[in-house]
């Protein structure tokens, strides 16, 4: 481990050389609670402020709805092309109530429409509509949110309702979990992603309303996500720009204003691309570190990452600060297979994880017999 620190920390040297003097100051201001900046493309956190602090999504739980959504469509249980019947019960409750698409009783929007008025204009009433229509009740569709919620790792997050009107606290959710929303829906259903999310404008009948977005169209390479407003959890918003391959998630939560929220979410984007560049690390398939082995023909096993390592780091963290460490359960249990996932790669700045990545066996190790296992005990018992 420590001759892994010091190679690591010699190429860091290195690296930082092609870095700027001093980062800009952020420029999300303090009376905006919470925030957060993921560069997804090695998960690096560049920014984050109170990012495990439980707050109401309010219409951001539409994201949620369309990656289910995109989900059903995925595995064949939904049709994008499918009409669905509006009815005159969802008319009475939800026509123009909050945000809407300005349904009207007997119309048949198609589930791809649906979708375009809640990603567009925030549409409450085509949610519930795609929310019943799509699992047979409201309880269902919930289920199958929250499950996946779940299988997103998103631990501090609960959905009680598809399209985040006020529910009595039911929908909660915090900005760590909802970076990896964003994650999800733009890396695991892009071509939905590129099709449903960044239009400006939608037209439904009579009415033709604006996309509320402060991002897309306002600074290069942003295409979304999703604004949120209520009297409970303020101006919100999940956002999302990519540049030369390169994608950023943000998070703000408690804005006291739309303005306050809009002009914080352009200056964070572009604070986030201008003071952190990415620069390789280190190599995919270059040992890093080793892990220990039981019952295996080895007593250890060479650990490398599966891709380039990269990490962005503004020009005010000197190199020192950094910590780098691995982490398994261990020993592993032989048999293991070459290219096997078997550990993580921490780096860390103060108390901050920066990112995490995960290592692999370089080599298959196989399970050792009788005569192996007898040598590997000696050989531990000798040192």
């Amino acid at each position: 481990m420590q001759r892994f620190r010091a190679s690591v920390i010699a190429l860091l040297a290195v690296v930082m050389t092609a870095m700027p003097l001093r980062a800009a100051p952020v420029p999300v201001d303090q009376e905006i609670p919470v925030a957060l900046l993921v560069d997804l493309s090695n998960g690096q956190i560049l920014y984050s402020r109170e990012a495990d602090r439980r707050f109401v999504p309010a219409s951001i739980t539409k994201v949620m709805t369309a990656f289910t959504a995109f989900e059903l469509v995925k595995s064949g249980e939904l049709a994008l092309d499918k009409p669905v019947l509006y009815s005159r019960a969802l008319e009475r409750e939800w026509y123009g109530e909050g945000s809407t698409m300005f349904l009207r009783a007997g119309e048949t929007p198609t589930v791809a429409q649906l979708l375009l008025g809640i990603t567009t204009v925030s549409g409450n009433d085509a949610s519930i509509a795609l929310a019943i229509d799509a699992k047979g009740s409201m309880d269902a569709w919930l289920t199958q949110m929250n499950a996946n919620a779940a299988k997103l790792d998103m631990a501090n997050t609960h959905f009680g309702t598809p399209n985040g009107y006020p529910d009595d606290g039911q929908t909660y959710t915090t900005a760590n979990d909802l970076a990896l929303l964003g994650r999800a829906i733009t890396m695991e259903h892009s071509p939905f992603y590129r099709r449903f999310f960044g239009h400006r404008e939608l037209s439904w009948g009579d009415f033709t309303q604006q996309n509320h977005d402060p991002v897309t169209g306002q600074i290069a390479g942003a295409d979304g996500i999703k604004t949120g407003f209520t009297n409970e959890a303020g101006f919100t918003f999940l956002g999302s720009a990519q540049r030369d391959g390169r994608r950023l998630i943000m998070v703000l939560a408690g804005a006291p204003t739309q303005r306050a929220r809009d002009e914080a979410s352009r200056a964070f984007l572009e604070w986030g691309f201008a003071n952190f560049a990415p620069e390789k690390l280190a190599s995919a398939n270059v040992v890093v570190g080793e892990a220990l082995v039981q019952d295996g023909a080895a007593l250890s096993v060479p650990l490398v990452a599966g891709e380039d390592i990269f990490v962005a780091l503004p020009g005010d963290i000197a190199t020192d600060e950094l910590r780098f460490t691995i982490s398994y359960r261990g020993p592993v249990s032989a048999p293991i297979a070459a290219g096997q996932r078997v550990a993580v790669l921490h780096i860390h700045h103060d108390s901050e994880e920066l990112m995490q990545t995960p290592l692999l066996a370089r080599d298959a190790v196989e399970k050792a017999g009788l005569f192996q296992r007898i040598s590997n005990a000696m050989k531990r018992w000798l040192g």
